[in-house]
C-alpha cells in the first residue's frame, strides 16, 4: 500500500515511470503486484529462516538487506530518465523500511 501511494504521489509531481528499454510505463497497479509478490517472497524466507536457522531474526534482516541491495540496481539499467530513477529506488527502500522490521519483529 505504501509503495503504491508512494509511486501516485511521484507521478503527481511528474515522474513518468517509463521504462525506454521495454517501451513500458510502469502502472500503478504493478508496483502493488511487485510489492505484494515480494512482500511474500520475504515472508517465505522469514517463514523458512523461522524453522531452520538458529537466530532466524538476525539472519533475516541480513539476507533482505542484502536482497534490497541488489535490487537497487535494475532501475539504473533500464535507460529510465533520472526523476524515475530516484522514484524507483526511493520505492525499493520504502518498501523494504516496513516490510524488514516488520518481518524482523516477528521473528523474535
Amino acid at each position: 500500500m505504501a509503495t503504491t501511494l508512494a509511486a501516485a504521489l511521484a507521478r503527481a509531481v511528474g515522474v513518468d515511470f517509463e521504462i525506454p528499454d521495454g517501451g513500458e510505463t510502469i502502472s500503478l497497479a504493478g508496483f502493488a503486484v511487485v510489492t505484494g509478490f515480494f512482500a511474500v517472497v520475504g515472508i517465505v524466507i522469514a517463514v523458512a529462516l523461522r524453522r531452520w536457522s538458529a537466530r532466524p531474526a538476525e539472519r533475516f534482516v541480513w539476507t533482505a538487506v542484502s536482497l534490497t541491495a541488489i535490487s537497487l540496481v535494475p532501475p539504473f539499467l533500464v535507460g529510465a530518465n533520472t526523476a524515475t530513477i530516484v522514484a524507483l529506488v526511493g520505492l525499493h527502500l520504502l518498501a523494504a523500511a516496513v516490510m524488514i522490521p516488520a518481518l524482523a519483529r516477528s521473528l523474535h
